[in-house]
Order: structure tokens, then sequence, then C-alpha cells
């Protein structure tokens, strides 16, 4: 079951909605003017209409399915410990960095950005934790590492947050 926090639920929910009232329109009107070309077995305009159109019911699927089976969620986390929606910066005494986190939930999960979901390895083994402490992430049973918390910053800015695609 997925958990999502009410942003979220709103933020897939808006997506819901212009998928099926702009998008929806926008895409099967591509495929009639496509089709209005003539011969569709070699007509590439209209293959690549109807697969943009049927992607696009395939995204409102999932994203309801998603909302469907998914469980609200809330950050319990004390103001000196790190919670849900939280940057974290951390310390790597293995690599002798410093990196900053923001932990989400998995749907917007994105490591590329700096967004780390709650149920990875690393999100797990930071929360609840505090400034200072020192961390094992276990990733594996042969690996793990330590990390350091140097701070929290529990600010929400959610503007960058998306929902992750397929």
């Amino acid at each position: 079951m997925e958990q999502l926090t009410e942003q979220d639920v709103k933020k897939i929910q808006d997506e819901i909605d212009y998928r099926r009232l702009v998008y929806r329109k926008q895409a099967l009107e591509a495929v009639k003017e496509a089709r209005a070309q003539g011969d569709l077995s070699e007509n590439f305009e209209y293959h690549a209409a109807k697969k943009d159109k049927n992607q696009n019911e395939s995204r409102i699927r999932y994203l309801e399915r998603l909302l469907k089976n998914s469980k609200i969620v809330k950050d319990r986390s004390k103001l000196d410990e790190v919670g849900l929606d939280n940057k974290v910066t951390v310390y790597l005494p293995e690599d002798d960095e410093e990196e900053i986190y923001k932990l989400v939930t998995s749907i917007r999960g994105n490591s590329l950005k700096g967004y780390i979901s709650t149920e990875s390895p690393l999100g797990k083994a930071l929360m609840g934790q505090k400034t200072g402490d020192c961390v094992t992430v276990r990733v594996s049973d042969s690996y793990s590492y330590d990390v350091v918390i140097k701070n929290i910053d529990k600010s929400t800015d959610e503007k960058d947050d998306t929902i992750r695609k397929f």
C-alpha cells in the first residue's frame, strides 16, 4: 500500500483533472487531425497521436489506482527530529562529504534532485533521529555505512515536488 501525504493526493488529483479535462481533448483532436490525412497504415502522425492518447489514458488509470490503494500519512516527528518533508544535511565520514536530502513519500522520490523516500534505507535510518546523531544505514546484509546528521530543516516548501512518472 502506497503512503501519500495530503499534498500528494492533491497533486495526483490535479494531474488527473488536467489529463481528463484538458489533455484528453488535445490528444483526441490530434488523432482526428492525423486520421484525416489519409492512409492510416503509413501515417506516422496518426500512430504517434494514438500512442500519446493511450499513454494519457494509461497514466489516468495508474493515478486513480494509486489514490484508491493508498494510505494518508502525516509527519508526526518532534521539532528536533527528522520527519517527512524535512531537508536533512548529513555528513558522510566514509566520503568526507556533506549532502542535503529531502525525505519524501516514495511517489515523490527522485535521487537526482536529492529527494529520498522514507522507505529507502537512508530514509528509514534518518527518520526520528536528531541533529548530531550518528546513524548506520543498512543497505544489505553485507554493506552498511554511517552518516552524521548536521542539520534538520523543517520548512515545507513543496513547489518543486512532483509526482513520479511510471
